[in-house]
């Protein structure tokens, strides 16, 4: 475990710590993809869903502790991230939702928790959405659910770290080495016209949510996260001191300690 790597040095050098071994993995076969998984060890189902542009591997510090509190643990590599594939469509999050719902189907888990980091947040508060019935809460982690929740893009050496590790570990896992440029800008054009999800969408979820964001967050604005918490029916609000975006990365065993707060209570 890491006590602190506020500044993303250690992240930018090595990356999250490994993820552990395991021979639950493998890939499906979903709509145009391969999407692969893997599951660490027993108990009520929770997945976890890593950030655009990222990968399953920046969950290293949350698996551990997630299985040694007696949770299945799932994490997935979105559509055209890490080790999975994609085709030539466009990315949407509806979709990726949809690639998760494989992943359940594939590992026969009726109802899973879910915890969403940034996209994979907005990922995972669709399924809940579109498929209530699998979904027993979703940890909502660090997005927006409309285009006006973002601040203004600011360029910072802890971004500026992330962006660097990501590079290296498209690079390293992907099919498609060389096209991690392309990958960006195609992502980009989700995240720029993706979600569009109105108050009255909202009043519409019907799992238990939390409404997560680090007080020092570059990408969402506070005042959104407090929106969403008001228009989710009985969701809650949860801010993390000095942290960031990457509060799993930067303060790990603060964010774990909120996550399993969270699975306690449903």
């Amino acid at each position: 475990m890491a006590d602190t790597d506020d500044e993303l040095v250690a992240f930018e050098t090595k990356g999250a710590a490994p993820l552990p071994e395991t021979t639950r993995e493998g890939f499906v076969e979903n709509e145009g993809a391969s999407i692969w998984y893997a599951s660490y060890g027993s108990g009520p189902a929770v997945i976890l869903l890593h950030g655009g542009l990222g990968n399953a591997g920046n969950w290293g510090y949350q698996v551990p502790a997630l299985a040694a509190a007696g949770w299945q643990v799932v994490v997935i590599d979105s559509r055209g991230h890490g080790r999975s594939t994609r085709d030539e469509r466009p990315y949407h999050y509806t979709q990726m939702a949809e690639d998760v719902l494989a992943v359940m189907d594939r590992l026969e888990l009726d109802k899973a928790a879910l915890v969403g980091w940034s996209d994979g947040a907005c990922t995972a508060l669709i399924l809940a959405d579109k498929h209530p019935e699998r979904v027993s809460g979703v940890f909502f982690f660090a997005c927006n659910m409309d285009p006006s929740g973002t601040l203004e893009f600011k360029p910072t050496p802890v971004i500026d770290r992330c962006f660097s590790r990501h590079r290296k570990d498209y690079q390293a896992l992907s099919a498609t080495p060389d096209a991690f440029d392309s990958f960006v800008a195609d992502v980009s054009k989700m995240m720029a016209s993706e979600p569009n999800y109105t108050a009255a969408d909202l009043a519409e979820i019907k799992v238990p949510v939390a409404v997560v964001l680090g007080e020092n967050d570059e990408f969402i604005m506070r005042e959104h996260a407090e929106y969403l918490a008001r228009s989710i029916p009985d969701a809650e609000l949860i801010l993390l001191p000095e942290v960031s975006h990457f509060a799993p990365l930067q303060r790990p065993e603060h964010f774990n300690r909120e996550v399993l707060g969270f699975l306690d209570r449903l």
